[in-house]
């Protein structure tokens, strides 16, 4: 009998390619957020949300390559505005930049011509001359990212202002809630503490609701807002019931720098009656999660072993906020909204 011919292996199937390739990829359709800047949480929408949300989540692979970059932003300028004390903001929005590979600089108050006398707005103006692609600010004065909005052509990203919001916080903790839990359609979120004060807990109830988590909010009556269930928040003025049933406990510090004041004797008094222990976190449901902004006061608002407990997930709203903010980023200054804005000019 002749010989058969073997038959050829069969063709390797192509490896498909790292998330972040695919999203950056010409074939990718191009979406964007509808306006230039991230002001705040209160008027982007529940679609623009899951957009940052996802496209973080493709991000988020970048971090654990062995070179962590990619050439999104080449050519783009960042510039960091920084007029308050920060750690984990503006490193996060400094390493998502250049992982990007875009251009950066940051700037704070002690090294800017603010100590000399110069207005937010001039400081901003001579910045622009030098035709940077977004400003990234952090100040005390609520409504400071608006003002440099309306003032300048490139996109600005708020990095808090004042009591007023912190998009990108809210961000990074819908992303962690959704890693974590599956879904936030339905989940109960607490967030305790100093509420009055605290632009976390305004962007948090403003990006869950939209997503729509139930929101219970707790803290002393000094700390509550008397109109905060006009957010469409639960309110209670003890930590115990509020913590019943929770899937999502977030604890909030005491904002000392926006006018928060301790209502107890000390510090140990308001742990004793507010904070976060083992025993209380046994009221929220066997598989809840413990999260906070930071910086943390450990005996203060929280116990060191729940912060360092099973339930918590705060160091990975830390590595979470790198992906946002490396979103944030592409999708106002690479992808269409610059464009968009450009075209209309």
């Amino acid at each position: 009998m002749g010989k058969t011919k073997d038959a050829p292996p069969p063709a390797a199937a192509a490896p498909e390619p790292p998330a972040a390739e695919a999203l950056l990829s010409e074939e990718q359709p191009s979406a964007s957020l509808k306006h230039k800047d991230l002001l705040g949480i209160e008027h982007l929408d529940a679609d623009e949300i899951r957009l940052i949300l996802t496209t973080a989540g493709h991000f988020k692979e970048i971090s654990r390559r062995a070179i962590k970059k990619v050439p999104a932003l080449r050519g783009k300028t960042v510039i960091n505005l920084f007029f308050e004390p920060s750690t984990r903001t503006r490193t996060s929005f400094e390493i998502a930049a250049k992982r990007l590979s875009a251009d950066t600089q940051s700037i704070s108050a002690s090294t800017s011509a603010v100590v000399k006398g110069e207005t937010l707005i001039d400081t901003a103006r001579n910045i622009e001359a030098m035709f940077p692609d977004i400003l990234v600010i952090r100040h005390s004065f609520p409504g400071a990212a608006h003002v440099l909005a309306r003032n300048c052509r490139a996109a600005v990203i708020n990095a808090g202002d004042g009591a007023h919001e912190h998009p990108t916080q809210a961000l990074l903790d819908a992303l962690t809630i959704r890693e974590k839990k599956g879904k936030i359609e339905g989940l109960r979120v607490v967030i305790f503490g100093d509420i009055a004060h605290s632009r976390v807990a305004r962007s948090n109830i403003h990006c869950l609701r939209k997503l729509g988590a139930q929101v219970v909010v707790a803290a002393p009556p000094t700390f509550l807002p008397h109109d905060v269930e006009s957010l469409g928040v639960e309110a209670h003025r003890r930590l115990e019931p509020a913590l019943e049933g929770a899937d999502v406990v977030m604890a909030l510090r005491i904002q000392l720098e926006r006018g928060g004041k301790l209502s107890f004797p000390s510090s140990r008094e308001y742990f004793n009656l507010f904070g976060l222990n083992r025993e209380r976190l046994a009221l929220a449901k066997p598989d809840a999660i413990v999260m906070h902004p930071g910086p943390m006061n450990r005996g203060v608002e929280i116990a060191s072993d729940v912060a360092d407990g099973p339930a918590s997930v705060i160091l990975e709203q830390v590595s979470n906020g790198l992906a946002v903010r490396m979103a944030v980023l592409y999708l106002l200054a690479g992808s269409g909204a610059t464009r968009n804005v450009e075209a209309a000019a």
